[in-house]
């Protein structure tokens, strides 16, 4: 038996898949994994967002970092054995800044503090935005990466090189360039200096969109959904960290990387920077987690996940400048 669909069922099913599916697949990606408590003994809940206000170190930090966490911290915690409970956030850095920091933050409904005790993101001016509002005043640079782009595994596409993101044929996943810090500031200059700026963005800013319909969507959180979406077919090609592709291979994601060369990757300009916030209710062991980034313990277990080490005078803590315009 034939179903003959009318123009306003398949009208009504195109908008439940591209505003629906969005919806449950960020459940499906895991965002809630980014919202972690760690205790000494190794134990760690999810999700527990009362946590940013009593636990002994909080920390928001860019999300790209997610995969270090574990290891990283619970090192952390065995070297300061009276630090036991440790809440950490990994989002986008341009949404704790904008809307954790700056003002009053909700996650799904719940209050996040505004006064946690660190915080890290892939552009230093984020920290010079905060010295500036007398918020933040010494940092350190950790730690680098690089772009890359992800594929489904098997490149089914054939995608040789981030020229191909001009190819009509293409399906895209990219962060979005309001929050996400790789795309606001190194994805959409890579784009431009390779002239494909305004093809594979059609000029749109918003996330968790259609950039440009059924060919470019902008994520909330890429880290979490490009793979999810690539897996599912819901994608074909995303500008990730390199990192991520490192990680998401070795964990047995369906997904695979296509490298960027440089300069196009940014390799020499992407920095992370960490500081301590003057309002924080942990000063003491916030310095004690800055100190310990700069450990060769800390460093390794950063290049065990790809990441590129910091010099040794980047890992000296110096004071912020506040952030001023470009004339």
């Amino acid at each position: 038996m034939r179903i003959k669909l009318t123009t306003v069922a398949v009208a009504t099913a195109v908008f439940l898949g591209l505003v629906t599916g969005p919806l449950l697949a960020k459940k499906e990606a895991g965002h809630n994994k980014d919202y972690r408590t760690f205790s000494t003994g190794g134990k760690i809940e999810y999700g527990k967002i009362s946590d940013s206000y009593k636990a002994d170190l909080v920390m928001y930090l860019a999300g790209n970092q997610f995969m270090v966490m574990e290891k990283l911290i619970q090192d952390f915690q065995k070297k300061n054995p009276g630090i036991k409970k440790i809440f950490v956030e990994t989002i986008p850095p341009g949404q704790i800044f904008k809307k954790q920091l700056l003002k009053q933050g909700k996650i799904d409904g719940q209050k996040i503090a505004n006064n946690p005790d660190v915080f890290a993101s892939v552009n230093i001016n984020h920290l010079k935005k905060l010295k500036s509002k007398n918020i933040m005043d010494v940092y350190i640079i950790y730690a680098h990466n690089k772009l890359e782009l992800m594929v489904a595994k098997g490149n089914p596409k054939k995608i040789k090189g981030v020229r191909d993101l001009a190819r009509d044929d293409l399906v895209q996943s990219h962060p979005n360039p309001l929050t996400e810090g790789i795309f606001k500031f190194y994805g959409s200059e890579m784009l431009k200096d390779l002239g494909l700026y305004q093809k594979v963005t059609a000029g749109k800013k918003c996330k968790s969109c259609w950039a440009i319909p059924g060919k470019v969507w902008f994520t909330s959180r890429h880290h979490r959904e490009t793979p999810y979406r690539l897996e599912n077919g819901e994608s074909d090609v995303g500008i990730v960290w390199a990192t991520e592709v490192e990680y998401a291979v070795a964990s047995g994601r369906g997904v695979e990387g296509v490298s960027i060369p440089a300069p196009y990757n940014k390799q020499d300009k992407v920095g992370y920077a960490i500081g301590r916030l003057v309002k924080g209710r942990n000063q003491a062991n916030a310095d004690k987690y800055l100190a310990y980034l700069a450990t060769s313990d800390a460093q390794k277990i950063y290049a065990s996940y790809g990441f590129i080490n910091a010099t040794a005078d980047e890992l000296k803590v110096k004071p912020l400048k506040p952030f001023k315009k470009k004339k």
